[in-house]
């Protein structure tokens, strides 16, 4: 008698970009990559996931590296293993809806580039805004990944999720993942979850996503296999745990042990957790190295894994680290404010963010991003509850609510975009994408990359240098306030319109936009007159008195709080 074939459970490994997002600020190098790549080609995952995420802007921000290249030297290193993106449907990679043609276009060269696989995911689970992913994912051969983005509220039912997967699955999806970015999806609900899905959707596999921030993804993994998933994804041991994925070795033997089969080499996955555990001493950052390897907080907060590391950071640019604990406490309420949102990008920066500045300011929403304004009149998509009418309106703030699909109103894009970027600086058609998703980020690796190797700015050779280079000057809290002194008293007469954040100083939403107000234009008080951006979100400064404006700071320069930015007399 034939002995019986074990099941087979296949492993989606995260180290080349959840696990270094998670633990490593995504500081993990291209060249880091290439010199394990065939080894982990040859480990026998299922897929890698290796692009997406805050990836693309870190590459071109810190790194000063093309995404685009790195994308296409990890598919001719790894030409066995497909590999996997993380897209966060019409916000693409960045924190906005871009235009049909720009996520077309975009998929398009993805796929050209060695892109397989595109988990595609939206913030608000509001199917509208994956449609035109999805369709261009499956025009240009690619595998296209439905998501379910995993949180929990009095909203978020199985059959309501049941529900949002059924949508997908009209769109032709090829396979479903449950994105349970913050590690909070117990056994017993990823059971009945899992087994909801598997039995509404019998034809499209079900693959699980978590972060081990609380501690239950390994158990939760388990009663998912056990109830029909068929995938996992895991990192290596070194890149794991924390607010990383399980350990890849650990989820192997639990699953062998329980009669089912991954596929994978021990032998390789030893030689690559060899690797990494010698890079690791090069690339974590010492302030990530500190977080704690169980945070039971995140069942309250929710926050995800990639998230965790942002906030310490931004407050720590604000100089307010030690008001972490307010700011924890903080965002369940403005999440529930806001709809229950679940915690992902974008929706976990603009709530993290609204949260930050309703602790830092004083007073809760006194000072609103744009990005908040946005969200809140239906520009992100539809929230999964309605937000209260009275604070709706104050988080409008005078912009009209809308119901339709948020890209129906944005024009096309990719034309102009390429008219904007100055002689000289595109070598191909992936540079005007790169500018579309990061304008003012695309342009100042242009302008690197064009500069000679001997007159460039050095790239730090460690990373707590590299760490520290994407901190504005307000991370020297004496330095800040000498600045801010020095400012004061050579300030020309009149109203002074101070910084309200450590950031960087805009008088434009971006290139090729107006001014919001030019020097010596006669303002009102309350007029928005330039922009702050901190915390990877613009936000709009207002001058307190009406007059004449008068510039102080240069468009792009460091700024810190309290500033004077312009004077209106």
């Amino acid at each position: 008698m034939a002995e019986k074939k074990k099941p087979l459970v296949r492993i989606t490994d995260t180290t080349l970009r959840d696990a270094h997002q998670s633990l490593w600020a995504t500081r993990m190098r291209t060249d880091d990559i290439l010199a394990i790549a065939s080894t982990i080609d040859a480990a026998g995952y299922y897929s890698l996931e290796c692009w997406g995420g805050a990836t693309f802007d870190v590459c071109m921000r810190f790194l000063r590296e093309n995404p685009w290249e790195r994308l296409r030297l990890i598919k001719k290193a790894c030409p066995k293993t497909p590999l996997q993106m993380l897209l966060r449907g019409q916000n693409i990679l960045g924190y906005k809806h871009y235009p049909d043609d720009i996520v077309e276009r975009f998929v398009a060269l993805a796929c050209e580039n060695g892109m397989d696989i595109f988990r595609v995911f939206d913030a608000l689970n509001d199917p509208r805004n994956l449609e035109t992913a999805i369709s261009a994912v499956k025009k240009y051969g690619g595998h296209a990944q439905g998501t379910i983005s995993y949180t929990t509220s009095p909203v978020h039912t199985v059959a309501n999720y049941v529900k949002l997967a059924k949508a997908q699955a009209a769109m032709g999806i090829d396979s479903l993942c449950i994105k349970d970015m913050a590690g909070i999806l117990t056994p017993g609900a990823a059971r009945e979850l899992v087994g909801a899905l598997v039995k509404a959707l019998p034809d499209i596999p079900v693959q699980v996503h978590s972060h081990m921030t609380s501690g239950m993804a390994a158990a939760m993994y388990m009663a998912a296999v056990e109830a029909g998933a068929g995938c996992v994804d895991c990192a290596i041991s070194t890149m794991s745990s924390f607010s990383s994925q399980p350990p890849t070795e650990s989820i192997v033997s639990i699953l062998e042990s329980e009669g089912f089969e991954t596929g994978l080499d021990r032998a390789k996955l030893t030689e690559i957790n060899a690797y990494f555990k010698a890079l690791k001493a090069k690339r974590q950052p010492a302030s990530c190295a500190k977080v704690e390897p169980v945070d039971a907080g995140v069942l309250v907060h929710a926050i995800p894994g990639g998230m965790i590391s942002n906030l310490r950071s931004q407050l720590a640019q604000q100089n307010a680290l030690d008001r972490l604990p307010e700011v924890l406490e903080e965002l369940p309420k403005t999440r529930a404010d806001m709809g229950y949102p679940p915690l992902v990008t974008p929706t976990s920066q603009i709530v993290g963010v609204q949260a930050v500045l309703n602790v830092l300011g004083g007073k809760r929403y006194g000072m609103v991003t744009d990005e908040t304004k946005h969200y809140a009149a239906g520009y992100y998509g539809k929230t999964p509850a309605p937000i209260e009418p009275k604070l709706l309106k104050k988080l409008c703030g005078g912009l009209k609510p809308i119901s339709c699909r948020p890209a129906d109103l944005l024009k096309p894009g990719l034309a102009a975009a390429a008219k904007e970027i100055p002689a000289g600086l595109v070598k191909a058609e992936e540079d005007i994408l790169s500018y579309c998703l990061f304008p003012e980020v695309a342009l100042g690796y242009f302008k690197w990359r064009a500069t000679p190797a001997a007159k460039r700015d050095p790239i730090p050779a460690d990373t707590e240098a590299l760490a520290s280079s994407s901190a504005p000057a307000s991370s020297a809290p004496s330095a800040a306030a000498s600045t801010a002194k020095a400012s004061a008293a050579e300030l020309p007469g009149g109203t002074p319109v101070p910084a309200p954040l450590n950031g960087t100083f805009y008088r434009s939403e971006g290139p090729g936009k107006p001014q919001l107000a030019a020097d010596g234009a006669t303002v009102k008080a309350g007029d928005a007159v330039c922009i702050v951006e901190a915390m990877k979100l613009f936000n709009p400064v207002k001058t307190p008195a009406a007059g004449k404006i008068t510039f102080l700071v240069q468009h792009g320069a460091t700024v810190v709080k309290g500033q004077p930015v312009a004077v209106v007399a």
